[in-house]
């Protein structure tokens, strides 16, 4: 499964659930009738969008079995996943390539051999994308990091790791 979003929580009285997608475009949840929800340990179940629509920068859903706003409270939180075997190949001119969902809990390192943090999610800024880094010391601050070719030094998913051009104190 690849997770493409989060549930924010209840839109309106009907139901309807809004969401933040993790997609390159607000809208990329729309081709997929089915999705898949769960908490990120593994166990997901599948539910069946009647509805969706674009709102900014969020998406709103309505889904099967979920009448009301209560019923659409308790999916607060969770994570939207589809299977990887439905998501578009990834591979372009023999290089392999990955999902933002691919990223998050990486180890994020320095080029001094620093461990910067985990990635704990992405935003997309308009400008590039940024990754979110949450410092392994208790009480630093999250660190945003641009993810763009001058900084991103190599991304290795079987290792777990992305290196980085990024100092310690920015």
């Amino acid at each position: 499964m690849v997770v493409m979003g989060r549930i924010i929580g209840p839109f309106g009285v009907s139901g309807w659930i809004k969401v933040f997608p993790y997609t390159e475009y607000v809208d990329g949840l729309l081709d997929y009738p089915v999705w898949w929800l769960g908490k990120g340990n593994g166990e997901w179940h599948e539910v069946k969008v009647t509805g969706c629509e674009v709102h900014g920068s969020t998406l709103t859903a309505a889904l099967e079995s979920y009448a009301d706003r209560t019923a659409a409270m308790r999916l607060k939180g969770k994570q939207i996943a589809v299977p990887r075997s439905q998501l578009p190949s990834l591979s372009k001119s023999g290089k392999d390539g990955y999902y933002w969902s691919d990223l998050i809990g990486l180890e994020v390192i320095n080029l001094r051999d620093e461990e910067l943090g985990k990635v704990t999610g992405l935003l997309e800024t308009g400008a590039n994308d940024v990754l979110q880094v949450q410092s392994p010391m208790e009480g630093e601050k999250e660190r945003l990091i641009p993810f763009v070719s001058q900084v991103i030094v190599k991304v290795d998913l079987k290792a777990c790791r992305i290196t980085v051009d990024w100092g310690m104190d920015y």
